[in-house]
């Protein structure tokens, strides 16, 4: 047993945290470290794909690295192993690494002996305290508990036999969090439901939806709950990762990631929200001269000046005078919530999938300032940088398919959103401009709003200003 006290001591293994609230995988994208490295405290060591965004992990502590656990491409559960770190490099004859990446047997994660210390924590995200029970995967045996491996462990460590671990309470897991969904855990904090307190009826001891509205007349006791807000989009479930499977005839590609979690979301938005889509054709010259006089302007020196950011300053303007666009719809408390702020999305299309980061307090943003914000947001999605805090708590979005030179389209709103305006192309164009017919740039804009919590006139008051600004940029001073 020297061996495992030695190797315990000498070996420190860094799990997946979750770096997002409430996912419960990512995928290994790229490694950025080999067995034989050595790495520091804070050097990112790998990137990984969650379904929300792409993340570089940190590594929080010093060694040489023994031993990568999973291959580029693996989807690993939230508190799985996936490096280990040799801390005492040269103290003695140490196991030999694997040659290669290997898969770590589902199910079966290995307990980790932390020395007393600072616990390793990725900043900004936390790790669990312990090892938490995941449904198995197929074909998969079931894991053992965490907890009580982790006791034997530290009782051989410390010379004497653990003692039997105490039977854990119905429903709970051996980590003491319960197990839920993230669109679940999201709908408890919104009703004020303690999810400790509920009974699980689903597979495995998952808490449903179903578990937490039947506790929720006892927490409606409680102090009152946070406000509601947008369900999350769910955690794409555990899969085994596969190769795109190519033919002669066909390509299949494994469906995952961003781009599962865009689908998924896409389709709950437009079987869910009832959308109504409307649609003006402006004349934007005035636009478009004002937008080459701020290039022009010192005071813009530094920032990105396109059409996009006037658009954008247009539709904030419109919903300051037509805040009741502003909202969103809670299912579960059949009420319709008001935002007294926007955080404006903006649509983007990367390699991954679509994704839709947002310009947080974009209402109290100068023009100055929303141009960097604007700059900064699209620099990070197409660096594939964008953190799954800026992809939650949208209220509305703007979509450019003008971009890819197309007129307009019938935009699907982001969920939980009330409105998504879409611009498209601007062109040169045959206009009526002052009883004349002249060459005039011009644009069309398509707003879709749920309809549910927007009706025809209060749409076609948001569209028609946003509309009227372009036309007259000016208003965005008389009106703001």
């Amino acid at each position: 047993m020297t061996t495992m006290t030695e190797t315990s001591a000498r070996f420190r293994e860094f799990k997946m945290p979750d770096v997002g609230e409430g996912l419960t995988e990512a995928e290994i994208l790229k490694w950025f470290v080999q067995p034989g490295d050595t790495v520091t405290d804070g050097q990112v060591v790998c990137e990984v794909e969650t379904a929300k965004a792409a993340v570089e992990l940190p590594i929080p502590f010093d060694g040489v690295v023994h031993e990568l656990r999973f291959p580029e491409g693996t989807t690993v559960d939230v508190g799985q192993v996936i490096i280990a770190i040799d801390v005492a490099p040269g103290s003695g004859d140490a196991p030999a690494p694997a040659a290669a990446p290997v898969q770590e047997p589902v199910g079966e994660p290995e307990a980790e002996a932390e020395p007393k210390g600072r616990t390793p924590v990725l900043v900004g995200y936390g790790v669990a305290e312990s090892s938490t029970k995941r449904r198995p995967r197929k074909g998969a045996s079931a894991a053992p508990e965490a907890a009580a491996v982790a006791a034997a462990v530290q009782a051989e460590l410390n010379g004497h036999t653990a003692p039997a671990a105490a039977p854990a309470p119905a429903g709970a897991p051996a980590g003491g969090r319960p197990l839920a969904k993230p669109p679940v855990r999201k709908l408890a904090k919104d009703l004020g439901v303690d999810l400790a307190t509920v009974v699980p009826t689903g597979k495995d001891g998952i808490i449903t939806r179903e578990d937490v509205h039947a506790a929720a007349p006892a927490a409606a006791a409680s102090p009152a709950a946070a406000p509601p807000v947008a369900e999350p989009v769910a955690a794409a479930a555990s899969a085994t990762p596969v190769a795109a499977a190519v033919s002669a005839r066909e390509t299949r590609i494994p469906i995952k990631g961003v781009r599962k979690a865009m689908a998924q979301a896409m389709v709950g938005s437009a079987f869910t929200a009832p959308h109504v889509t409307e649609f003006v054709t402006v004349d934007v010259t005035r636009t478009m001269k004002l937008v080459a006089e701020l290039k022009e302007d010192k005071d813009m020196a530094g920032v990105r000046i396109n059409p996009l950011l006037i658009i954008a300053k247009a539709l904030l303007v419109a919903i300051k005078r037509n805040p009741e666009v502003n909202a969103t719809w809670d299912e579960a408390n059949q009420e319709i919530v008001q935002k007294h702020y926007v955080n404006l999305g903006i649509a983007a299309a990367t390699p991954r999938g679509l994704i839709v980061p947002n310009i947080k307090d974009a209402h109290d943003k100068t023009l100055p300032q929303l141009a960097a914000s604007l700059g900064e947001l699209v620099t990070t999605a197409r660096d594939g940088k964008t953190s799954p805090a800026a992809m939650s708590g949208g209220t509305v979005t703007i979509t450019n398919v003008g971009v890819f030179g197309v007129d307009t389209g019938t935009p699907i709103l982001n969920s939980g959103e009330s409105a998504i305006l879409a611009v498209g192309a601007i062109k040169l164009q045959p206009w009526v401009h002052k009883g004349k017919v002249k060459p005039r740039q011009v644009t069309t804009l398509a707003l879709s709003f749920d309809h549910r919590l927007v009706d025809g006139e209060l749409g076609s008051k948001v569209l028609a200003d946003v509309a009227a600004i372009l036309e007259q940029p000016k208003r965005l001073i008389t009106w703001a």
